[in-house]
């Protein structure tokens, strides 16, 4: 995957359906994907939010034949993707759509003793299970005894986080969520290849985005977190969904979207798919050093913030609704 030339996700004639697509990341990827000639479909929770958001990505669009929908629902309510595949196939002139990309997420950041249960249930509600539901649903469709086999293949993207890679305090309740998606995914990765179905699965690991979904979080945010993650890139949305696509089209399996990511990437592959053996090796072999200096200076900083303001029930504690960071 990533050897050879050539977009491996063309969208031009394309259904696109696109969980969190009323804001953040997912509105800017509805947008862009419109733009290279996609029809879409929004899902979100605001049917109001989405009327909106549905306005700029229609505006987007490259031709005039193609279409856009919305449709409005609860990731983290159980079985809700089910019947969103048989609405979004029936509005598709009864065809599943081609590529199916799960932005929906929440992060409400806490230290672990400071949060409570409910957070880590609900957060795993919407990143883990919302994104498992609608992966279950689409692929169900996608591989089943009469579903054609196709040269193009079909596109399941999943969205989880940097942290998935290396997480660091404060994240408590939001990592656990985005590590299950990097072990659903290398699961699913291998599964599709026992189907005569062409299907593809792809996980990108957006970091800091500036979207309404991180002004929220960082309201709520432990001040260690900040400190640790304050040199970490920011990107807007416009951005993150940009350098995603790019991904996408290359063919990448693991896709990053900045410098930082591409490191911590290269220092976790494991038996995970490669988006090209050669580079992320010798890439490997890179970070495996690099973090001979990069842990000591994040265990030192912990260890100084700890010093200086003692321990973290002496502090005053902010009460935080478990939506605090939700991006739809």
């Amino acid at each position: 995957m990533g050897l050879f030339s050539g977009n491996k996700m063309p969208v031009a004639g394309k259904t696109v359906l696109i969980t969190g697509g009323s804001e953040g990341m997912g509105l800017s990827v509805a947008q862009q994907l419109s733009a290279k000639g996609a029809s879409i479909i929004l899902v979100s929770r605001s049917t109001a939010k989405l009327e909106e958001a549905l306005k700029t990505v229609r505006a987007s669009a490259k031709d005039p034949s193609q279409r856009f929908h919305h449709i409005a629902a609860d990731v983290s309510s159980p079985s809700y993707a089910a019947p969103l595949i048989a609405a979004a196939t029936a509005w598709n002139n009864n065809q599943t759509p081609d590529i199916v990309w799960c932005c929906a997420g929440t992060s409400a950041p806490q230290l672990f003793t400071e949060m409570e249960m409910d957070s880590l249930r609900h957060h795993m509600d919407v990143n883990f299970y919302g994104t498992a539901e609608m992966s279950h649903a689409i692929l169900r469709a996608w591989l089943e005894p009469s579903a054609p086999v196709t040269l193009e293949p079909k596109h399941l993207v999943m969205t989880t986080s940097a942290v998935a890679l290396y997480t660091i305090p404060g994240y408590a309740p939001y990592a656990p969520s985005k590590w299950a998606l990097r072990g659903l995914a290398d699961t699913l990765s291998q599964e599709v290849m026992l189907y005569p179905q062409n299907v593809k699965v792809h996980v990108v690991y957006p970091g800091t985005i500036l979207s309404p979904g991180f002004v929220r979080e960082e309201q709520v945010k432990p001040e260690i977190t900040k400190i640790l993650e304050a040199s970490d890139p920011r990107q807007t949305p416009d951005q993150v969904a940009a350098a995603s696509i790019k991904g996408l089209e290359n063919g990448d399996y693991f896709v990053t979207v900045n410098w930082l990511g591409d490191l911590m990437r290269l220092g976790m592959l494991g038996g995970s798919f490669r988006n090209n053996w050669v580079v992320d090796t010798l890439g490997a072999w890179l970070v495996a050093i690099l973090w001979i200096f990069v842990q000591p200076d994040l265990h030192g900083k912990i260890r100084a913030y700890r010093k200086k303001h003692g321990h973290p029930s002496a502090r005053t504690k902010d009460h935080v609704g478990l939506d605090g960071g939700r991006s739809n």
